[in-house]
């Protein structure tokens, strides 16, 4: 890592002393080493001994588009399979290794043209991983069977439903794509496919898109962290060697979308609560000259304050409280699209008209130097924040080694960013936008298409129905049959584990201020950047329950402005830093969270200072900040997910506890909220005497304390007083309660009660106990049966959640409609069997993965600011993850089984169930808990 911050000290200095004519060449490089087997597979190694962990990822050069019209969403479907099971590591194997190892979780993601597969692991677990890895790819295929393919069409249905089907504007890529690209274009559908795709795929369907496209010479293995690179090499060679190459894959060509004639759609979303309109411009592909220029074209004219569409459509006409616009380039084409979710009941020609002024307002002035030099200096800090991580450094690697034929192509996408020009800018508007064709989209609330453009069509958009008993029967632990494919050696047998790596805590120190200001940091040089975080406890605890809202609504106005600057002055220098200052209210604090380069570190806490003790309290800015919270308010009214998590609270807490409201407020609180209101707040409230400040980063103890002597002079203390307002007793007796959004294509389910807190005693012993529970990811029993046996659900999980003040523990998930009840079901089973069933290999595998899985417990900058916040808070020591680690040694199956009785009651849980109460509510009787409370008003007979 040495290396990397060396050279960044070089590209930081030639982009310091770029003049505006000048193109600044760059030395900078992330050292990896790369080498191809004789089949093709393509292997970078990249050596990072920061952290006793290793980041293994298998990319395959295969995404959306590869797939043809009628045969959509394999890409992902693979995505998912390929987890499930193969020949050597058995079913499960993967999933199960990830958690005997103490990997992160075995995960993976699929775009239109890639799909890859990763995890980070303890570095004893190398071996492991690249015999996983070569398994996947060379002895996988022969164990999806009809009945695995049939499970997990239904997992990937359930996804597309929760991601897209029963989301507020969940169509609009789909209406989009569909016109902005050819029938016969690749990206013409969507990279999860559609329901009747994946219905209607074939297992040979399957075994020929495999056998085509996941084959070695269409694959790149990317090896981040600390390893020994020629033992690496070793293992590649022995477990990947012997795998066949398949038939050379020819490159697509960058194909841009095509848009005739402008094409204007509507359609009434079921779940929208506010009008949406969306246009998108075809653009060009990635790593191209203007795909740069597109970047910092659309960050200019939708970012911040002084933005052109934001000066438009926020502060002059107040049509919506943000305006959001990005260059998506892709391998073969880009597009770029403005968004703008307006307020309530706003026509959407107004805001057409009001984006052609931001437009014509841009022609006119074009972007300034200052303003390009900003936009960069936040790229620069992005592409830092990208490699924090081995697995980051992982992904850029194999990234560039697929799409621009090059790992060490970092250096020339940096050098590409640095060399946009205004000219280039100015060039990309004239060429891709000014008096170009385009797709509008006006995405509006059910029974309001006059708000939609004028002359718009109505979009073809598939709703799924919902229909009992539609799915087809399958039983996924039926074992394949098959004759296994031959090896030169042995592969049944898992290699064992390295010498057991060995696991540093970081070195913590601890300062305070005389105003009463705690410090705890931790210096860390891997990249050149500083976070930290100040936290101010209060939060929403500290508002009037009868005006909710306050605390969040004084979090915004601190960065509107402070006395000395307005709102674009603010962000214009922060921004020109290359950081970021966020503010924000939770339940228990208010939160400071910064991100700077070192360099800039002191300019950046100076103007934090600012924030925090100079804040401008703006009228028009507060009123602009009462409307886009409305607005929010509004939106989540018609999210399951959101309806599901506010009605959860106020059933766990109950009616009084400031806990169970919306930390927004309503649309009734906020309206009455004045100005008055947030500085009483301020003046009461935010104060060093409750505030803790965490830093990590590449900057020492007397840097640190050196910086904040102003604020230990300027922040005088006061004496607060927080209420804890504490959550009611767990109930008697289980209910079930039922929140009716109509037509829902899932339904989303919060079962649990109030539990423990962090400092209770039981709390981590019972985090352990809920491992194989709900806490473990596929290692669960919730996932594994209600996921993997019946597809039921793309997710579920359970856990404890608390502070100082006891929290509730939680069983959520979102489940096809239809099975609301049969899911309900078999939860209400898991728990009453739990402890009865929990053997000796269920607490092998929990202790295996929770203290293996502390290799990786401070590697992110994040890790390490957590850390400091749990001491912080709590009291604990820098050793709490090492106390906890023999908590976990320690615990039997007994106290297991203990637990398990005490904390997992079915019969004294909430149930709540948010989906449609026409087709569901009248099932969930069948759950045994009395007749389901209905607790939203609904209309039409059916819901009487």
């Amino acid at each position: 890592m040495k290396k990397i911050t060396l050279v960044a000290v070089l590209l930081l200095s030639a982009f310091a002393c770029t003049q505006k004519s000048e193109v600044p060449k760059v030395d900078f490089k992330v050292d990896y080493e790369k080498f191809t087997l004789d089949n093709g597979l393509q292997v970078i190694l990249h050596v990072d001994k920061s952290d006793p962990v290793v980041a293994v990822a298998l990319t395959a050069h295969v995404g959306s588009a590869r797939e043809v019209e009628g045969r959509t969403g394999f890409a992902h479907l693979f995505e998912h399979l390929l987890f499930l099971e193969s020949e050597n590591l058995g079913k499960g194997g993967l999933d199960k290794m990830s958690a005997r190892i103490g990997g992160s979780g075995a995960n993976g993601s699929t775009s239109r043209d890639r799909t890859n597969y990763y995890q980070t692991v303890p570095n004893d677990a190398l071996e492991k991983m690249i015999w996983a890895e070569a398994d996947k790819l060379g002895w996988f295929i022969n164990t999806v069977t009809e009945p695995v393919l049939a499970k997990e069409k239904e997992v990937v249905k359930n996804e597309k439903r929760q991601r897209v089907d029963n989301q507020p504007y969940g169509h609009t890529s789909y209406v989009i794509d569909k016109n902005l690209y050819p029938e016969d274009h690749p990206y013409n559908w969507q990279v999860i496919g559609s329901l009747e795709d994946l219905q209607n795929a074939t297992l040979q369907d399957v075994k020929d898109f495999f056998n085509r496209w996941y084959v070695p010479n269409n694959v790149t293995l990317t090896i981040a962290g600390d390893f020994d690179p020629e033992q690496a090499k070793a293992w590649v060679k022995k477990y990947f060697d012997e795998i066949p190459t398949g038939e050379p894959v020819k490159p697509l060509s960058p194909r841009p979308g095509k848009v005739a004639v402008t094409k204007r759609l509507y359609h009434e979303d079921n779940f929208a609560r506010v009008p949406a309109l969306t246009l998108t411009w075809p653009t060009v592909e990635q790593y191209s000259a203007d795909a740069y220029a597109l970047d910092v074209l659309s960050n200019y004219l939708s970012n911040g304050k002084s933005a052109p569409l934001n000066q438009v459509l926020v502060e002059n006409k107040k049509l919506t409280s943000g305006v959001g616009m990005y260059n998506q380039a892709s391998e073969l084409a880009g597009q770029l699209q403005v968004s703008v979710r307006a307020f309530a009941d706003t026509d959407l020609d107004e805001v057409l008209t009001a984006i052609e002024e931001g437009f014509a307002k841009f022609e006119k002035e074009g972007i300034p130097q200052k303003d390009l030099e900003r936009i960069k200096a936040g790229q620069e800090t992005g592409f830092y924040n990208s490699l924090s991580s081995v697995l980051g450094k992982g992904f850029q690697l194999a990234q560039y080694n697929i799409f621009a034929n090059d790992p060490g192509f970092i250096s020339k996408d940096i050098e590409n960013i640095l060399a946009v020009t205004t000219e280039d800018v100015m060039n990309a508007y004239n060429k891709y936008i000014k008096d170009k064709n385009y797709i509008a989209t006006s995405f509006v609330p059910k029974g309001q298409k006059d708000l939609a453009l004028e002359n718009s069509e109505m979009a073809e958009v598939v709703e799924e129905k919902i229909v009992e008993g539609a799915e087809d029967d399958f039983n996924p632990k039926i074992a394949a049959t098959y004759e296994k494919t031959p090896s030169t050696f042995d592969r049944s047998k898992e290699p064992p584990s390295g010498n057991a790596p060995e696991v540093k805590t970081p070195e913590v120190w601890q300062e305070s201020l005389e105003n009463g200001l705690k410090v705890y940091g931790i210096e860390s040089k891997e990249v050149p950047l500083v976070q930290l975080n100040l936290v101010i406890d209060g939060g929403q605890l500290l508002d009037d329950p009868n005006k909710g809202g306050v605390a969040n609504l004084t979090a915004q106005m601190m960065t509107k402005g402070t006395a000395s600057k307005i709102t674009g002055q603010l962000e214009e220098a922060i921004e020109q830093l290359g950081a970021s200052i966020r503010v924000s209210a939770s339940t228990e604090s208010i939160n400071i969270s910064v991100n700077t380069l070192k360099r800039n570190y002191n300019a950046v806490i100076d103007l934090m200072e600012e924030i925090l003790l100079e804040p401008r309290w703006d009228a028009s800015e507060f009123e602009l900040a009462k409307q886009a919270v409305i607005s929010r308010i509004r939106q989540q009214e018609a999210s399951p997910n959101s309806v599901a998590q506010n009605a959860y609270n106020r059933l766990i807490y109950g009616e009084g506890n400031i806990r169970a409201q919306n930390i927004l407020g309503t649309v009734e609180s906020v309206n009455e909220i004045t100005m008055e209101d947030l500085k009483k707040y301020y003046d009461s409230y935010i104060s060093p005497s409750v505030a803790k400040l965490h830093v990590v980063g590449d900057i020492n103890t007397v840097g640190v304390m050196t910086s904040l002597r102003d604020l230990n002079s300027k922040w005088e203390a006061k004496a607060v007083q927080i209420p804890t307002y504490d959550p009611p007793a767990r109930p008697t007796e289980a209910t079930v309660y039922f929140f009716d959004i109509p037509d829902a294509k899932q339904s989303v389910l919060n079962f649990g009660y109030p539990a423990l807190a962090v400092t209770d005693e039981d709390y981590y012993p019972a985090t352990v106990m809920n491992y194989i529970l709900g806490g473990g990811g596929f290692a669960s029993r919730l996932t594994q049966e209600l996921r993997e046996d019946k597809g039921y659900t793309y997710g579920i999980r359970s856990g404890f959640s608390g502070s100082k003040t006891r929290g509730a523990f939680t069983i959520s998930s979102g489940v096809r409609t239809n099975v609301s009840y049969e899911s309900s079901q078999l939860v209400k089973d898991i728990l009453t069997n739990y402890g009865k069933t929990y053997t000796e290999k269920d607490l092998e595998t929990t202790k295996s993965f929770m203290i293996k899985s502390g290799a990786r417990a401070f590697e992110t900058a994040g890790a390490k600011l957590n850390m400091l916040e749990n001491m912080s808070e709590y009291g604990w020591s820098a050793d709490y993850v090492k106390e906890r680690q023999q908590i976990v040694k320690d615990m039997t199956v007994e106290e297991i089984q203990r637990l398990a009785k005490e904390y997992l009651d079915p019969e004294k849980m909430i149930w709540l169930v948010v989906g449609d109460a026409k087709t569901q509510l009248k099932k969930m009787e069948q759950l045994g808990f009395g007749q389901p409370v209905l607790i939203n008003k609904t209309t039409g007979p059916e819901n009487k």
